[in-house]
C-alpha cells in the first residue's frame, strides 16, 4: 500500500464516530462489534482515497462513480438487507434486533444485479420505474419522506418519526 493510501488510526476514528452519531439520529445503527466495524469505515476510506467515493468496502468498485452509484455508502440495498437480514452486505449497519443480541447476524445474499441488467434499468424512463416498482412506496406524514420498500422504516430518517406514521402513497 502506498504511503497515500495509508489511513491512521485517527481518520478511522472520527469517521465511525461521525457515521456512528448518524446513524444513531436517523433511527440506524453500527454494528456493535467496533474492531470489526472499524475494518469497513478504514476500507470506506482507502475506497474514498482510491475512487473519490465511499464505495462499498465489501463489492468490487469499477472506479466509475455513475455505475457505483447503487453502492455508494449507504448503499441502495442497505435497507432491504435490514428489513430482510437484520444487517446490510457487509455488516456495517444492522437492525436493533441485532444490535440488542436477540437477532444473529449471518450471511447475506448478493442483491444488486450484473452491471448489464443495471444499464438495462438505468435506460428505463424515471416514471416508467416509479410506476413499475415491485415494492410499495410509504411517506411519512410528518415530513414527506418517500421510501420504497416491504414495510416502512422504523424511524423516518428525516424527522425520526415513528414507523405507524408512515403511510402507503403508491
Amino acid at each position: 500500500m502506498t504511503a497515500a493510501m495509508e489511513v491512521s488510526a485517527e481518520e478511522v476514528n472520527r469517521l465511525y464516530g461521525k457515521l456512528s452519531q448518524e446513524a444513531e439520529s436517523s433511527g440506524y445503527h453500527l454494528n456493535p462489534h467496533r474492531e470489526f466495524t472499524q475494518e469497513l469505515v478504514k476500507g470506506l476510506l482507502m475506497n474514498e482515497r482510491r475512487y473519490g467515493y465511499w464505495a462499498c468496502p465489501c463489492r468490487l468498485a469499477s472506479g466509475n462513480k455513475e455505475e457505483d452509484l447503487d453502492i455508494i455508502c449507504p448503499c441502495d440495498y442497505r435497507d432491504p438487507d435490514l428489513t430482510d437480514y437484520d444487517a446490510c452486505y457487509c455488516a456495517l449497519y444492522v437492525s436493533q434486533a441485532a444490535l440488542k443480541g436477540e437477532k444473529k447476524i449471518r450471511a447475506i445474499p448478493e442483491r444488486r444485479p450484473p452491471l448489464e441488467e443495471r444499464k438495462k434499468t438505468k435506460a428505463e424512463s424515471v416514471t416508467q420505474r416509479i410506476f413499475s416498482l415491485p415494492l410499495p412506496i410509504w411517506r411519512c406524514r410528518v415530513c414527506g419522506y418517500l421510501c420504497a420498500r416491504e414495510e416502512p422504516p422504523e424511524v423516518c430518517p428525516i424527522c425520526k418519526a415513528k414507523k405507524e406514521r408512515f403511510e402507503k402513497f403508491l
